[in-house]
């Protein structure tokens, strides 16, 4: 029997600080679960997948992100199901637009630019409301050495001292758009410490925990425990591989905005 689909565009924003990451997991709550579980609800029928442009770990949260959604044999009337989609996902979930597409979309395969930011402070301790937004090291950091640092990962270079544990397929080779650490006044509330920094990268792709590992070793070096040459040397594809272990936390990390290319407009 034929079946007909029906193809949307779905753009969302979540707080992932209580979920372990986007990919539905059988005994944990992940945010693809959630979603997923609303939606039936809203239409009634599980005759419907979703497939997302990326999937964040544990705790990471996305400012903009997309998922597309197949609905099977009945389209959806878009303000209605817009309307109710919100109004029974949970508070920590919002849908931000939606939009008819077609079979020839694919947000996998279709170009885009994600722009990644991790939040952290540094000094005293802070308050624990912001914990789920950003990190806090109690000490002090060289924040001029690490912005001159972050620089250094711009451009095409080999990420495998950056990509937790790559196998024989991973591609390692990748490149950033822009890389820096400025302060942070894009997100601001009255319990975040006086001053707050964030690191800001946008590329195309990134390798799995690239930018927690890329901030690990920035705060290291900030730390005084590993110098400037040392993050040159991780980047160097002649020299001998250097295993990173310092993964930070995924609770600073957002999923800022992702631009789709090309002739695709939201």
């Amino acid at each position: 029997m034929f079946r007909k689909r029906f193809y949307y565009l779905l753009q969302i924003q979540y707080l992932g600080f209580r979920y372990h990451g986007w990919q539905k997991q059988p005994t944990v709550n992940t945010l693809q679960r959630m979603v997923e579980r609303t939606i039936a609800y809203v239409l009634d029928s599980k005759e419907f997948k979703i497939l997302a442009a990326g999937r964040t770990d544990a705790k990471v949260s996305a400012n903009q992100a997309y998922i597309e959604l197949f609905v099977d044999h009945t389209p959806l009337e878009l303000t209605a199901f817009f309307e109710l989609l919100n109004k029974n996902l949970p508070q920590d979930i919002r849908a931000l637009h939606i939009q008819e597409t077609d079979a020839n979309f694919n947000i996998i395969q279709h170009p885009k630019i994600k722009e990644y930011i991790y939040l952290f402070s540094f000094g005293a301790k802070f308050h624990p409301f912001s914990a789920p937004f950003m990190y806090n090291y109690i000490g002090d950091l060289d924040i001029a050495l690490m912005q001159q640092a972050a620089r250094l990962f711009q451009g095409k270079h080999n990420f495998r001292s950056y990509c937790h544990r790559p196998n024989a397929h991973t591609v390692v080779e990748g490149e950033i758009i822009s890389c820096e650490i400025v302060e942070n006044t894009l997100y601001t509330a009255n319990f975040f410490p006086p001053k707050s920094y964030m690191l800001r990268v946008r590329g195309q792709g990134f390798k799995r925990n690239q930018i927690r590992l890329m901030m690990g070793a920035l705060l290291d070096l900030g730390k005084g425990e590993i110098t400037i040459d040392f993050i040159k040397q991780t980047l160097d594809p002649s020299a001998p591989p250097i295993k990173l272990e310092h993964i930070v936390p995924g609770s600073g990390l957002i999923l800022n905005t992702v631009t789709l290319l090309e002739d695709t407009q939201v």
